[in-house]
């Protein structure tokens, strides 16, 4: 692409864009080999728009890269940042997601579980009862119990296994 020469159409075709993004390039700094006129064509060097149109992606992306000095620091914060992950993961302070999503995938299985059991326990009690008051007492009595029930059961999540637990006889 070395040497190779555009007019602004040919430029705009070449890169994809259109005519009065060629223009807003040019307004931009992009390099030019001659200015048009009445008459006289733009003319572009390919291989030194590319650079600039390169260089100007590298930038809007986040800044110049040639600072190597910024670039060991930037990597050498993310590896601390890693090892401190790291430990706070050892130590039991953060979980992994997967872990995370078993536990409470668990937990609501237990839950519904202890919830869709509270008709059958309450059905006897609450069964010929016509008192309003005494039938919603028992029947918040029962949703307590299952919600109490629920919040001290044993989860047993199997740490190595990364599929969600099924079981829900909790």
């Amino acid at each position: 692409m070395a040497g190779v020469k555009l007019n602004r159409s040919g430029l705009a075709e070449h890169m994809g864009v259109s005519l009065p993004t060629v223009d807003r390039w040019v307004k931009d700094g992009m390099p030019v080999v001659q200015r048009g006129a009445r008459g006289v064509e733009w003319t572009f060097d390919l291989s030194e728009v590319i650079r600039w149109y390169a260089q100007r992606q590298v930038e809007a992306a986040g800044g110049a890269v040639d600072d190597l000095a910024e670039i060991e620091k930037r990597t050498a914060r993310a590896k601390m940042e890693r090892a401190e992950l790291e430990l706070a993961q050892a130590r039991g302070q953060v979980a992994p997601i997967a872990e995370f999503q078993r536990v409470q995938s668990s937990m609501m299985a237990v839950i519904r579980q202890n919830i869709m059991n509270v008709p059958t326990r309450a059905v006897l009690q609450l069964l010929g009862c016509t008192d309003e008051m005494t039938f919603k007492q028992k029947l918040r009595a029962e949703l307590v119990l299952a919600l109490e029930q629920s919040a001290s059961a044993d989860l047993d999540v199997d740490d190595e296994d990364d599929a969600p637990d099924d079981d829900t006889s909790h």
